[in-house]
């Protein structure tokens, strides 16, 4: 009993000595305690509909109000320019033959502090000309490519003189520009002559006809602003033609027969704006008349936009025979007739081609002015195709008074507005330096004539920067690429990447080379417009009333 007893009682002794846990078990029953002890938080409540719809229109309307304050208080800024310096009779005059992309992009970078600028010009505007064909079928308005000259010349800090005429003689040796106004209104004085000390020549060019029969008569051009609105009139004339009551198939066919000639950039956007006019609206409005409409394109060479890579050429040609467009390569153009068009095929063979409207979208020529004052340097100017230049765009033979940029001059690039853009930014700086140069020179004058002994020093300081700014850079054009819209909302592109070639076609290019030209375009106020017309197309379709 005695050991019975002793026995459990050891037992309890054992039993009830606390046992030794583990750290991690002491950890994780804490742990666990903790979790059971404390209660879970409760989930967050949610926003009732009305009020996310509340703060999403809230949001957008702070946004639209900052953008459209932002865009009001630029276009008010734009609207009210600032006072400007008077003429200075001290300073050099400098005139402006024109107002395209050469001397556009020259009065927008040139700072008229250091001459009294003169522009003169037929036109008192600046024309965004490869938005052209765009106009000739409705997708834009023809006041949205344009911008008034004046807006450029009263942002400036001195007073710029615009006159409206057309120049009619340059006289290189009394250093004199004549001009005559052409308008339908014309006052007591219709002429005049001004002096110059150095002279902008940048008249551009006129269209080129080859001297083919009837292509002036009977074409419609596709390079002026008139010239767009002509052809969208004749255009839709040739729909309302067709309608008329009784007209025969043959004559129907012939009269929605559209011929563009020229396979260039101007050409190929032509045709795919009128393809896009044909499958986006006139299927709407003309049902019975639109599968009567095609379009023909001519090239006298082997192939179209010479100027891209072989794999867009071929890219275009692929979509422009999805689109049913026509291209006739290695065809010539004989004769333009009032309802025809004489045509050599590839096989040297002649065919007379019905139609109802050709357009001449096909080289330039230079001007009977530019040739004019060419003939006045018979050593010096024998180029036809237009002004030659030295490295620094001044014209041979001048002395270096007069400058020629843009499609005027012959130079071994291309005649394209990138080409005239940058030759007038250029031409700007070197105006700078010169400027500079001149008043320098006219200070080393008083220095040598005067007699003090600090005035030698400081001679011999300015002949040291003088002959600094005698060294002029040369012109060094910078491809940025080339573009152009082929329809069906498409485009190609042809960028520099690197040391090769980007080519890209299809929407996504199409997206790009809309934003490019909306960039490309000077003004907030264009910006606005044109981006305004491509949303109203969008939404409402192109118009096709007639006047």
């Amino acid at each position: 009993m005695a050991m019975q007893a002793s026995r459990l009682l050891g037992r309890s002794l054992v039993r009830s000595r606390p046992a030794v846990l583990p750290r991690s078990s002491f950890s994780r029953r804490l742990l666990t305690t903790g979790t059971e002890g404390a209660s879970a938080p409760p989930p967050p409540p949610r926003t009732p509909l009305w009020k996310r719809f509340l703060q999403i229109t809230g949001t957008v309307t702070l946004v639209t109000l900052a953008t459209g304050a932002g865009l009001l208080f630029v276009a008010q800024k734009d609207r009210t320019p600032g006072v400007q310096l008077p003429h200075d009779p001290t300073k050099k005059t400098l005139v402006i033959l024109g107002s395209g992309w050469g001397a556009t992009s020259l009065l927008n970078s040139l700072d008229t502090t250091d001459y009294n600028v003169v522009i003169v010009s037929p036109k008192n505007y600046f024309l965004f000309t490869p938005l052209l064909p765009s106009v000739a079928v409705g997708t834009l308005s023809p006041r949205s490519i344009l911008q008034p000259t004046r807006y450029v010349t009263r942002h400036k800090k001195r007073q710029v003189t615009v006159i409206e005429a057309s120049a009619t003689d340059v006289d290189p040796v009394t250093k004199t520009v004549s001009f005559a106004d052409t308008s339908e209104i014309q006052g007591l004085v219709s002429t005049k002559t001004i002096p110059y000390d150095y002279l902008v020549y940048a008249v551009g060019a006129e269209v080129q006809t080859f001297n083919i029969p009837g292509v002036k008569e009977n074409a419609c051009f596709m390079k002026e602003l008139e010239d767009a609105e002509k052809m969208q009139r004749r255009f839709l004339d040739c729909l309302e033609s067709a309608a008329f009551p009784g007209q025969s198939p043959e004559e129907v066919k012939r009269l929605l027969h559209m011929v563009v000639v020229g396979g260039g950039p101007t050409g190929i956007e032509l045709s795919g704006e009128l393809h896009d006019f044909l499958e986006q609206d006139l299927r709407s409005w003309y049902p019975e008349l639109a599968e009567h409409v095609r379009i023909s394109l001519v090239e006298a060479l082997p192939s179209v936009l010479p100027m891209f890579s072989k794999q867009l050429i071929d890219y275009t040609e692929s979509t422009f025979k999805e689109a049913k467009i026509d291209i006739l390569t290695k065809t010539m153009v004989k004769e333009v007739k009032d309802k025809s068009v004489v045509l050599q095929l590839p096989d040297k063979t002649i065919a007379e081609v019905p139609c109802g409207l050709v357009v001449w979208a096909a080289g330039n020529k230079s001007r009977q002015v530019t040739q004019d004052l060419m003939a006045k340097f018979p050593s010096a100017q024998k180029n036809r195709r237009g002004i030659d230049v030295d490295e620094c765009l001044r014209m041979n033979g001048s002395n270096g008074t007069i400058f020629a940029i843009g499609d005027c001059s012959a130079t071994s690039y291309a005649p394209t507005a990138q080409v005239a853009s940058q030759e007038g930014a250029y031409l700007a700086r070197v105006l700078a330096q010169i400027a500079k140069k001149d008043e320098i020179e006219a200070r080393v004058q008083e220095l040598k004539a005067s007699a003090e002994p600090e005035a030698k020093a400081e001679c011999v300081h300015l002949e040291k920067r003088l002959a600094k700014l005698e060294k002029i850079r040369p012109f060094k054009y910078s491809h940025q690429g080339s573009l152009a819209y082929i329809g069906s909302d498409k485009a190609i592109a042809d960028l520099p990447f690197f040391n090769g070639n980007l080519a890209t076609g299809g929407v996504a290019t199409f997206l790009f080379w809309r934003s490019a030209y909306l960039s490309t375009l000077f003004s907030v106020r264009n910006r606005t417009l044109v981006a305004t017309d491509w949303l109203y197309v969008k939404l409402f379709g192109r118009d096709v009333s007639r006047e």
